[in-house]
């Protein structure tokens, strides 16, 4: 039995009639016989239930362990710095790894890609689980963020290769409100399961999902998608890119001391090499000539490229915020950081449609100053603040962020043709995670110049509410600016 590639990349068996190759009508593959109404309308219901099944789980895990960080540095004895590498670690480890697996899946399909992800996070969230030293756990974090590359390379492009363009907006937009939904549920079952186990069950509340997903990808989708053309894997440019990105951002955990800076120059160097080299490279794992030529992607990633940036480090400021100033329980905190996810998981497949019929560039931009707006609203707030106002800053920055998130990663996938899609995506999941990345960063500088390597005790209190709040107002101007990308990126309906 061999295999055949369609137009939209996916490959199926050939189907043999009566001992002997069935013969098709001219111009017709046989995965497009295949692929009659009743089993392309399974496929696809089944492929967005796989994705949204581990957007829930990946989600809940990378939220719950944040809730869980003040109880990791209480146990495990972890100061202010290092505690802000249990979270970026992960993110580290997923920058510089998903170019590679997004070009990898192109070429060997990208759901034999995916469930290997899924399977490598279910192992690694163990070993984290049962770590026993800071170094232990960031290495399992580490780890994770590896097999998490292979899922934000893959998710949106298997997407992608299963619904048309009409319906595509439609389709990541549950997509990301699935994500939402998990980022509301971590916080929440996670204080829950603190109070009742230890942290160390954040970091297994994910595998029950993890566990369905893998049944589903390996019964219910008898289809592999990938790239018509093959091509070959540029494994000197995915080696240069994973070592730029790991010297920058440990380069910048170590600012404002010379190593550091020395660090994040050679980084920077690192990634401009980069692009030159992939630029001339005939089958590059990250298509750079996109940002020469295609003005959508261009805008459509750097915007997003800010906006993570401006967002992310919220889950764990606002953690820290109500458990160390405000003297909530976990399980209090839990419930109200889930104001933010929540609104996201309401909003985003009405904001998704939206994009399908409107202008990405409007809605992604009018969300952008909504999170403006959330974001310096945290500016205001201390420890005897009530709780409400962290409330209503968590859900106009998650009304903001999901009117942005949607539309944007529907004028990015339609901004290429299908055989791109895994290139596109995992570009997409690269600059999602080197914001996610960044804003972590940023973070870890604050932190370092404001506090340093201390232990978070009452005496320090004034000086946390102070970074706080100085990364908070970063991000509010960071907002801003990316409003000027989004509008800039054209008229995205248009160019289709």
């Amino acid at each position: 039995m061999s295999d055949t590639v369609d137009a939209r990349g996916a490959v199926a068996p050939t189907l043999p009639a009566s001992g002997a190759r069935r013969r098709l009508p001219a111009g017709l593959s046989t995965a497009q016989a295949h692929d009659g109404p009743d089993i392309d309308a399974r496929t696809r219901r089944a492929t967005i239930v796989m994705v949204m099944l581990n957007s829930v789980s990946t989600a809940m895990m990378l939220t719950g362990v944040n809730v869980a960080l003040p109880d990791v540095a209480r146990d495990l004895a972890v100061d202010a710095v290092a505690l802000s590498w249990i979270p970026m670690s992960y993110l580290m480890a997923s920058a510089a790894f998903t170019l590679a697996f997004g070009r990898l899946a192109d070429m060997h399909g990208r759901k034999r890609i995916y469930l290997l992800g899924t399977a490598g996070v279910v192992v690694t969230s163990v070993i984290a689980a049962c770590a026993t030293s800071e170094a232990g756990l960031i290495a399992g974090r580490l780890l994770q963020g590896v097999c998490a590359a292979m899922l934000y390379a893959t998710n949106v492009a298997i997407i992608s290769s299963v619904y048309p363009p009409s319906q595509r907006g439609t389709a990541i937009g549950y997509t990301v409100s699935a994500i939402y939904l998990g980022l509301s549920a971590g916080p929440l079952v996670a204080g829950w399961l603190i109070e009742v186990a230890s942290w160390r069950a954040t970091f297994l509340i994910h595998l029950p999902l993890a566990v369905v997903v893998l049944w589903i990808g390996l019964t219910r989708l008898p289809y592999e998608w990938r790239a018509e053309e093959r091509g070959s894997f540029d494994a000197g440019g995915a080696a240069l890119y994973g070592v730029a990105i790991v010297i920058l951002m440990t380069g910048v955990s170590r600012l404002p001391q010379a190593p550091g800076l020395a660090m994040v120059v050679a980084g920077a160097a690192g990634i401009w090499l980069f692009f030159r080299h992939e630029h001339r490279h005939p089958h590059p794992v990250f298509d750079v000539g996109l940002f020469y030529t295609n003005r959508v992607f261009l805008m459509s990633c750097l915007a997003s490229l800010v906006m993570y940036t401006t967002t992310f480090a919220n889950v764990v400021l606002v953690s820290l915020y109500l458990q160390y100033l405000k003297g909530v329980d976990p399980s209090t905190a839990g419930l109200v950081m889930m104001a933010q996810p929540a609104v996201m998981t309401l909003v985003s497949p009405w904001a998704g449609r939206l994009s399908d019929r409107s202008e990405p560039r409007v809605i992604a931009s009018l969300g952008m100053l909504l999170t403006a707006f959330g974001l310096a609203g945290f500016v205001w707030l201390d420890a005897a603040s009530p709780l409400g106002g962290a409330v209503a800053c968590l859900a106009l920055t998650g009304l903001g962020f999901s009117l942005f998130s949607s539309p944007n990663a529907n004028a990015i996938m339609g901004a290429v043709p299908r055989s791109d899609y895994g290139r596109a995506a995992s570009a997409m999941s690269v600059m999602r995670v080197i914001g996610q990345m960044s804003s972590m960063g940023l973070v870890a500088l604050v932190f370092a110049l404001l506090l340093g390597p201390v232990q978070i005790t009452p005496e320090v209190y004034p000086t946390l509410t102070r970074a706080i709040h100085v990364c908070f107002a970063a991000g509010a101007v960071l907002a801003l600016g990316a409003i000027v990308l989004s509008l800039a990126r054209g008229r995205v309906h248009a160019a289709a």
